[in-house]
């Protein structure tokens, strides 16, 4: 990675090409080419690059019938601490060679890389997805495998973060990875404000499923859910049993758990976790509370079991989180296993 100091921007370039879909080119611009309120030390230096080997302004012609002007070009590339791929071509043609190399050069020097929807094709053909996990649209799902048998396709979650290579599913999941990139450099506090403005959800945890095969009309069970959820939220500290559930829902365990999964996209399990994930996360970015206070509250019940987690899912430990967002020198915290 990068060795981003607190005080300097952090330079991202957004990649665009003709045919591109306005959606998906707007969607890292809204994140991170806005500055959001209390943001006010480190800051995000976006340009909208085209695939252009000069740096002369140019025309891109979306999928919208309207085009685009930028006067960056693949250059811009060279000087970026993030590189951003909204998507492709949707005839998923080889990239050129020239935007390969650069890509490649990025990543040897530190550059963080992100392919959202179809752009986690332009990864893998750079080569910098061999041998790892990664996610894309679920339509295009098989297409993928059968093009890069060498990567670990999971066309069942939102995103796939490697620290310096990260992929997206389509459409509004780059919302999702955009978020997590951003609470990621800034907290959770900050990554919940922007996506308040933006109408969309806080936080969506990578593993949760893409999309829901048979999404459920509106019923009156929909209404008892939502109230449950907005009740787990508000006990995250306390025991949550299945059982307990159902019953405040007014529905048989089997319903319940059905219909959870359904309307959420999850597991109650994995869902109370991430919710608990995020709440901890809060803690340590805002207050001065013990590990062991903070399991305690965030419903954990042991800072062994915290800890745990965060070393499965974050890849880090609370204490190490804690440095990140409280006084440490640099963005991004050092993974680590301890504390």
């Amino acid at each position: 990675m990068s060795t981003l100091t607190k005080n300097a921007p952090i330079k991202i370039a957004v990649l665009a090409f003709d045919g591109i879909s306005p959606f998906h080119l707007s969607v890292p611009c809204l994140v991170f080419g806005e500055r959001h309120g209390k943001l006010s030390q480190p800051h995000f230096e976006l340009s909208v690059c085209a695939l252009a080997s000069t740096s002369a302004p140019h025309t891109i012609q979306t999928n919208a019938g309207f085009s685009i002007t930028t006067k960056h070009g693949i250059r811009a590339l060279q000087r970026a601490d993030m590189i951003v791929l909204p998507s492709w071509s949707d005839d998923l043609a080889v990239p050129p060679e020239y935007l390969l190399q650069a890509l490649r050069k990025a990543h040897q020097r530190g550059a963080r890389l992100v392919g959202l929807c179809l752009g986690a094709f332009v990864l893998a053909y750079a080569g910098l997805l061999d041998g790892r996990s990664a996610t894309t649209h679920w339509a295009l799902a098989g297409e993928f495998a059968r093009r890069f048998p060498q990567i670990s396709l999971d066309p069942n979650v939102l995103y796939v973060d490697h620290g310096d290579v990260i992929t997206s599913a389509g459409t509004a999941a780059g919302i999702d990875c955009c978020l997590h990139l951003l609470r990621d450099q800034y907290g959770s506090e900050l990554a919940a404000n922007v996506a308040r403005r933006l109408v969309v959800a806080p936080h969506r945890q990578g593993g949760q499923a893409q999309y829901i095969d048979h999404p459920l009309p509106t019923l009156a069970s929909d209404t008892r859910l939502s109230k449950v959820l907005e009740w787990m939220l508000k006990h995250l500290a306390e025991t949550q049993s299945l059982d307990q559930l159902a019953e405040r829902a007014l529905m048989s365990r089997r319903s319940f758990t059905r219909n959870f999964q359904k309307l959420t996209g999850t597991t109650v399990g994995l869902w109370l976790m991430h919710q608990r994930l995020t709440l901890a996360q809060r803690q340590l970015e805002t207050s001065q509370h013990s590990i062991e206070q903070i399991a305690s509250d965030t419903g954990f019940g042991s800072a062994l079991l915290l800890r745990r987690h965060f070393s499965q899912h974050l890849q880090t430990s609370p204490s190490a989180y804690r440095r990140a967002f409280q006084g440490a020198d640099f963005i991004r915290a050092p993974v680590s296993t301890a504390g």
